[in-house]
């Protein structure tokens, strides 16, 4: 097993239930520099993408590609979260994109139960070799749509998708079927917990019926193994260029760079649009 900050039994928990959890994985005094830059930053509402679940409420997402030098390319480049990537897919990683999901109180929409291979096999990468890192940036609890997941649901496969609402989903039927047999785990969570999972794990989240909002950093990496075959509108492997986990504070005390980032425009997100390039509309 590779060297990192996981433990062997963290990398076997991932192994055997498709992720795990690490709580206060960064401290409090990074993530309020975190959200005070989320939240003064003018860019996640200029250029995010609202998308409707089938109760017809909204969240939205802001998604970028290069990890960049800002305070965002600091957490998606810290060894403490890019060396734990490799250590679970045993390979070197690469940043496949980033997003903020900004699901707001009362109004913040539902996500489907779904599989990111699901989607991420459409551009080309043969192995679901590949996770996600989610950083709660807020509290989240049952009350503002935490995630939810299906414990080892990724030993499934890769499940086929259609369209609900304006998302992607699995097919419901085996994911009820999946949703008899296996533990749901919500990931109910303070500022700072991460959890760690891959990229065939079932996950879903229910709306935001409360007055607080659910900000959440999600960072995705692909193994260098799994380069993709082909073009799409997330990269294939570059080199990572990692930073050590002290530059998250320090980059926030220079101020570090802040060099122009480029956003993904919903035109651009191929994934809202899979079920329909499929020709696969309405419930599977």
């Amino acid at each position: 097993m590779r060297e990192g900050p996981l433990s062997p039994a963290d990398v076997s928990a991932f192994e055997r239930d498709g992720f795990v959890a690490k709580r206060a994985w960064f401290d409090r005094e990074e993530m309020e520099l975190l959200a005070a830059f989320a939240r003064s930053d003018p860019n996640l509402r200029e250029h995010d993408i609202p998308v409707k679940d089938t109760g017809g409420r909204e969240s939205r997402l802001t998604l970028w590609n290069e990890p960049g030098d800002d305070l965002y390319g600091m957490f998606s480049r810290c060894r403490r979260v890019v060396d734990a990537a490799e250590q679970l897919l045993d390979d070197e990683v690469y940043h496949y994109h980033a997003k903020m999901m900004l699901k707001e109180p009362r109004v913040g929409g539902a996500w489907e139960w779904h599989q990111d291979y699901g989607y991420w096999y459409q551009n080309g990468c043969l192995y679901p070799d590949m996770l996600s890192v989610m950083i709660a940036v807020d509290r989240a609890s049952a009350e503002n749509g935490c995630l939810q997941v299906l414990r080892g649901s990724h030993r499934m496969g890769r499940l086929e998708h259609g369209r609900f609402g304006e998302q992607t989903g699995a097919d419901p039927q085996r994911v009820g079927e999946a949703m008899r047999r296996l533990e749901l785990v919500r990931f109910e969570a303070e500022p700072g917990d991460t959890l760690f999972f891959h990229s065939n794990l079932l996950h879903a989240s229910g709306p935001n019926t409360s007055e607080r909002p659910r900000w959440s950093l999600i960072l995705a990496y692909n193994a260098r193994h799994n380069d993709p075959y082909k073009d799409s509108h997330h990269p294939r492997y570059t080199p990572l260029a990692k930073v050590e986990d002290s530059a998250i504070k320090a980059w926030a005390a220079g101020p570090g760079p802040r060099s122009p980032r480029q956003y993904l425009r919903a035109e651009e997100d191929q994934t809202i649009s899979t079920g329909k390039a499929e020709g696969k509309t309405g419930r599977l």
